[in-house]
């Protein structure tokens, strides 16, 4: 399989649909015709309106919905690979090593300090715990949660500081690829800025992201380039 010479994501005809066992087999279309490739250093906002498949297709590119048809080229490690044929090992070492995803929840281990929590994508791969910690600790300060909250666990926390631990974790790592899935929702104008600081710089960097967001100003403040969904939903 083969990308766009740079491209670290390229989507080709991707297509998923739902069956509802619990109903009869029912099968519900997605989306269809899915096509766009994303370069590294660009931020490529997926928009649309409710329901038109933009959180489904982040997912695809994650690896949580498999896609029917179509295909889903990741570059890993210098090699491109199909995420719709993709082995669940392989689609594991992706996640672990090559994309990244900022969900709009976080899904924390009960009792765990929330600077561990935010360390931790760093220390399953190889960066000493004291290191970071410490950048944990770096991040944690630019959202503003205060240092004597680092030892907590996060489910204590309100949902906008739960946001930020949220952030915090997903922009710790340096990987090539950065799914954004509502990165500044819950959040106050000057959070909302630093989220913005922090992707302009993984775009210096070369990260390749895909985002939604549906705050128009915050869209425009980080977009390279818009892809409207629309034309992909399933009932178009």
């Amino acid at each position: 399989m083969s990308l766009p010479m740079t491209a670290m994501i390229e989507l080709a005809n991707a297509e998923k649909t739902f069956t509802m066992h619990l109903q009869g087999g029912v099968e519900l279309p997605v989306v269809r015709g899915v096509s766009f490739h994303v370069e590294p250093g660009e931020c490529v906002v997926l928009s649309g309106p409710s329901g038109a498949g933009k959180s489904s297709i982040l997912k695809m590119i994650f690896g949580n919905y498999r896609c029917d048809s179509g295909r889903i080229g990741i570059r890993h490690h210098g090699k491109v690979v199909d995420l719709a044929t993709a082995e669940p090992r392989q689609v594991l070492s992706i996640r672990r090593s090559t994309i990244g995803y900022v969900s709009q929840f976080l899904r924390a281990v009960p009792r765990v300090a929330t600077i561990d929590v935010v360390a931790e994508p760093l220390i399953v791969n190889g960066v000493a715990r004291e290191e970071a910690r410490e950048r944990a600790g770096q991040l944690l300060r630019r959202l503003n949660i205060p240092e004597r909250l680092w030892t907590l666990p996060p489910s204590t926390f309100s949902g906008g500081e739960q946001q930020r631990v949220n952030i915090a974790r997903g922009f710790i790592s340096d990987l090539p690829i950065l799914l954004l899935d509502e990165p500044t929702a819950s959040l106050d104008a000057a959070n909302r800025a630093v989220v913005v600081e922090l992707i302009a710089e993984k775009k210096t960097r070369g990260v390749a992201m895909v985002a939604i967001v549906h705050d128009d100003e915050i869209r425009h403040l980080i977009a390279d380039r818009i892809v409207d969904v629309t034309s992909f939903a399933a009932a178009a």
